[in-house]
């Protein structure tokens, strides 16, 4: 659009507010308009789908070569501190951290100190003679671990800390958003807990996305009261309604239509852990502590008579800090490490080159970096990242051939990064309309501003509620960063990369307000969109504008390509509870 052509559309700023917004037109949004293949030379399992439902004003983006026809804008990409940002954990396990040496020597002390009191040369300590009421709120502050520590030591503490309210409470925080009732098929909440220990914090993330090739995979994990079993279900969206019409502004724009149907693909279980595991049977059968040793790996029994792969489920070791040190800075595939630098997290690992490398099938490749990722002991596991090994056996169980071993690396995300606040409205998870590609999921990421101690805004004596919501919109909404991350992408953009990002919703980023149906009132700001050939290759940003429709809705003006695309919220928490 010329530029006399666009300012009908917006209401803008000045002439001289205008030429500065120009000159500071360093947004980067992502145009991810390309078709599912892998990188040139090595097969993979997409292609470029033409959708004959909808066009394009100008340049058609599913023609390959027509990408190098758009002209493209330099982008910085901050190098945020998502380690402060997220206050990253890598460093728990190290020794030599001064926090845990203090907290070691305090403890030490509070041991010395208790034997030489008084009260220690008695038989019966103090804390036994408490009320019940006080032992079990002390004992309500403990974990998992600690309360079976504390069962140990007599009686009377085991009976409290045997408490089904304690095993409970242990497993509901374990569940967000699914009040189970029952710790059915278990006898007590205690064996519940037990039973899935320690792979709880699967439902407690619940939302996870994963490495595999360059289109990834999002998947919803819940807990399934009726069956007593961890599922994870892979989630998936569709356009209800598709093509496009002219924009009544600007005929050389095109509108896609946009309406995204999204749910869970019941019929292809991608993770599903029983009750009744092999672990859990060897545990029924001797109460010896040898058959609770640690297992880093266990196989998976999913209810898919379809898919003739075996499936187990690892547990995962983040990498420490010098490991990773040096390898996200180099280019795409960034060494191999997931999730990738554009995605906010406090653990990362050693990921596998599925679809983008040779080494993609290679049995040796897989078991030669094991010692790398596989934890050896319950304090190396991550919370925050699982693997699934799949592969298949050809001829008879005892014979048979061990081929197309695959390796997926999934990871979540900290909630903080998709909660929408008053300040961050636009935080969240997002579904996006990517034409031939069919729709992609987004993390709609707003990192904190820099005013970390910047007090509330209130009402002043003299203004109305319509000022104040006006002020606050102005001072605490419409400023800072916003970023369009891929958790499932296509063979241009894929998964773990950035698909467009605004520099600035204030002042800086502001080119005016819609006037012309179908967006009148919506704040439109620069942005920048990424796009690429396929495979991900001489991949650049190109102009773009981001309009800011609601809370729950965005849309994507791709400047060159001449098509406008949207952007929907999704709600997660509709999956969590089985129907």
């Amino acid at each position: 659009m010329a530029e006399e052509g666009r300012g009908r559309v917006w209401h803008t700023k000045s002439t001289t507010a205008s030429s500065d917004d120009a000159g500071s037109s360093t947004a980067t949004p992502r145009n991810d308009e390309a078709s599912r293949s892998g990188s040139s030379g090595f097969k993979t399992g997409t292609i470029n789908v033409h959708n004959p439902a909808v066009s394009y004003g100008r340049i058609d983006p599913e023609i390959e070569e027509n990408v190098l026809l758009v002209k493209s804008v330099p982008v910085e990409i901050p190098q945020l501190d998502h380690r402060k940002e997220l206050g990253c954990d890598s460093d728990d396990d190290d020794p030599d951290v001064p926090g845990k040496r203090r907290s070691t020597s305090a403890a030490s002390r509070d041991l010395s100190s208790a034997h030489s009191s008084p009260s220690s040369s008695t038989d019966t300590s103090p804390l036994l003679d408490l009320p019940s009421e006080l032992i079990d709120a002390i004992l309500a502050w403990l974990s998992p671990l600690e309360l079976t520590a504390v069962s140990l030591a007599c009686r009377k503490l085991r009976n409290h800390a045997y408490s089904e309210t304690q095993w409970k409470r242990h497993v509901l925080s374990n569940l967000p958003g699914n009040r189970i009732t029952s710790p059915y098929p278990c006898k007590s909440w205690r064996d519940l807990y037990i039973s899935h220990d320690p792979c709880w914090f699967l439902t407690k993330h619940k939302l996870w996305f994963c490495d595999r090739e360059l289109t990834g995979q999002m998947i919803i994990v819940r807990y399934d009261e009726r069956r007593g079993c961890i599922e994870g279900y892979q989630l998936v969206a569709t356009r209800s309604k598709e093509g496009s019409e002219p924009w009544l502004a600007d005929k050389d724009v095109h509108i896609h239509h946009f309406e995204a149907t999204v749910k869970l693909h019941l019929d292809k279980p991608i993770l599903q852990l029983n009750v009744d595991s092999l672990e859990n049977l060897l545990r029924e059968k001797s109460s010896s502590l040898a058959f609770r040793r640690f297992f880093s790996e266990q196989p998976m029994r999913i209810s898919n008579g379809t898919d003739p792969r075996f499936t187990n489920f690892l547990l995962a070791k983040p990498l420490s800090k010098q490991a990773l040190a040096g390898r996200m800075a180099n280019d795409f595939p960034h060494g191999y490490v997931w999730p990738p630098p554009a995605v906010p997290a406090r653990h990362r690992v050693t990921g596998q080159p599925a679809g983008v490398h040779p080494l993609a099938t290679s049995i040796d490749y897989t078991r030669s970096t094991a010692a790398m990722w596989q934890p050896r002991n319950r304090s190396e596991v991550s919370d925050q990242i699982f693997r699934i090994r799949q592969w298949m056996e050809m001829g008879p169980p005892t014979m048979g051939v061990h081929i197309a071993e695959e390796v997926v690396t999934y990871s979540t995300l900290d909630p903080v990064l998709y909660t929408p606040t008053a300040e961050k409205p636009w935080r969240g998870i997002w579904v996006g309309d990517y034409s031939g590609h069919g729709c992609e999921f987004l993390l709609v990421n707003q990192p904190d501003d820099a005013e970390e101690n910047e007090k509330p805004l209130t009402r002043l004596e003299s203004e109305t509620e319509a000022e104040f919501q006006e002020r606050f919109l102005h001072k605490r909404v419409y400023r800072g960063r916003l970023e369009a991350i891929k958790l499932t992408g296509d063979a241009n953009v894929p998964r773990g990369e950035y698909t467009f990002v605004a520099d600035d919703l204030g002042e800086d980023g502001f080119m005016g307000t819609a006037r012309e149906p179908p967006f009148e009132g919506a704040r439109v700001v620069k942005s920048k969109g990424h796009i690429a050939h396929m495979g991900f290759y001489n991949d650049r940003y190109i102009e773009s504008q981001l309009l800011l429709l609601s809370y729950n809705r965005l849309a994507q003006y791709w400047v060159g390509f001449g098509h406008i695309s949207f952007f929907e919220r999704v709600d997660i928490d509709q999956f969590l509870v089985p129907k």
